[in-house]
């Protein structure tokens, strides 16, 4: 159980609170790159860690973001035209560079002398990979560019999506580092391997193991910006079977691979303390992903889910039961009832309400991992509060990271088992059965 005041703590993100000002610490996906897909596009409105921002790129393809409202009477610059140089406000004329100074007020007899004490809160909104980025920290502490291996392997070894999800942020990610839920809420079919069923998981030894052993023992490892996460199962006479899944400062998770498929993961993104975007992410380290699996991940397989048309909210949420098929939940079929691993996880976390009550719940062996991470979570945003201590999680070395899966002897530990597999080294493949 926590105190309401660190559960508080844990999941306020807003301007001014300990953990909001931890985010900021950190480069967080913001937009997929399709969102201002050319030059001189219509402006994006962005919501993040309750900022309510405009994105832009203007028609020389400087990207920027800032205050979605104008300095003036404060009409949204949603409605804006873009032009060289910048936005325009429609009301009365401003206009705004891509780091939201103003450059022009019609208005005004000393138009530069006035635009010079206008300007608007701006952030930096930088390309890596398929997705825009944005630090909203302090200017002097911006750590070095993200350098995770999904947004920096060729672009067809990669695939990224997102999706709207209406809970808060902790929730979400600690759905990400449970392990011991895998066997049960993503089950089902006549293999009782529900897994089996979706294509980037499909024919894999782990599937088996999995479903082997519904009592896996969890080990925690730390490691420099995060923890390892190790859920043990039996395996063959004399050995275990070891995911591991990595969690970083704060909010980035990986999910443990199967057999030959790729990689995959999440950002857990907080709009407003009330929901976030789940960024899911699939890549292979050494092979171009095939026309069948990005055909899978754009439509709702793995990690990814089937959204509203011209939007980011799933088919399947919460103002329809997210489909639930009660008949295929009394057959097996889908052990759940719901269809799909991330619509799955979504419609449980969802389940708990916009912040679950942490002063309820009684917690097992099982949690370990989650309680570890909010303990290392509470220090940190607190270390940078009371100390100003710098956070450990954005630079580049605890970035380049692998989740493994692995057989290994019963008396080996999967840290020393493991070796370098954890660590992102290019042109090599992932550890995985």
């Amino acid at each position: 159980m926590l105190r309401p005041d660190i559960n508080d703590l844990l999941t306020q993100t807003g301007p001014g609170t300990p953990m909001g000002e931890l985010f900021r610490r950190y480069w967080q996906p913001v937009l997929h790159t399709d969102e201002l897909p050319e030059d001189g596009c219509p402006p994006v409105r962005v919501k993040i860690l309750s900022e309510r921002l405009i994105a832009v790129r203007t028609p020389e393809g400087e990207y920027g973001l800032m205050d979605e409202f104008c300095a003036h009477r404060g009409v949204s610059l949603w409605f804006g035209r873009v032009e060289e140089g910048g936005i325009r406000c429609p009301y009365h004329g401003w206009k705004y560079a891509a780091d939201g100074q103003a450059i022009d007020v019609p208005s005004e007899l000393n138009n530069s002398e006035f635009c010079k004490n206008v300007k608007l809160r701006s952030y930096p909104l930088v390309k890596v990979g398929d997705l825009l980025w944005s630090y909203l920290g302090d200017p002097a502490k911006q750590p070095p560019l993200p350098e995770w291996e999904f947004a920096t392997v060729p672009s067809e070894q990669t695939f990224t999506s997102k999706r709207f999800q209406e809970c808060n942020w902790l929730q979400a990610l600690e759905g990400g580092i449970d392990s011991s839920h895998v066997t049960w809420l993503h089950g089902g079919g006549p293999n009782g391997d529900g897994l089996e069923a979706d294509p980037l998981f499909a024919g894999a030894r782990g599937n088996q193991y999995n479903k082997g052993d519904l009592k896996p023992y969890f080990e925690i490892v730390e490691r420099d910006g995060g923890l390892l996460i190790g859920a043990r199962r039996n395996a063959e006479e004399g050995h275990y079977y070891w995911r591991v899944t990595p969690w970083v400062l704060p909010n980035f998770t990986m999910v443990p691979p199967r057999g030959d498929h790729s990689l995959h993961g999440h950002f857990w993104v907080p709009i407003d303390d009330e929901n976030c975007w789940a960024w899911s992410f699939d890549y292979h380290p050494v092979r171009p992903l095939t026309a069948a699996e990005r055909d899978a991940m754009k439509g709702g397989a793995g990690v990814h889910s089937k959204n509203v048309p011209g939007t980011y909210r799933p088919v399947a949420n919460k103002d329809n039961d997210y489909l639930i098929d009660r008949e295929k939940q009394r057959t097996g079929e889908w052990f759940s009832g719901v269809e799909g691993i991330a619509i799955q996880d979504s419609s449980l976390q969802e389940s708990m309400g916009p912040i679950v009550d942490r002063t309820k719940e009684r917690l097992v062996a099982t949690d370990v991992g989650i309680i570890k991470a909010r303990q290392k979570l509470r220090r940190a945003a607190e270390a940078l509060r009371d100390y100003g201590t710098e956070p450990l999680g954005n630079r580049p070395a605890h970035q380049r990271i692998r989740s493994v899966a692995v057989v290994l002897p019963a008396d080996q530990s999967f840290v020393e088992g493991s070796g370098e597999a954890f660590d992102a080294r290019p042109g090599v493949a992932q550890t995985s059965v």
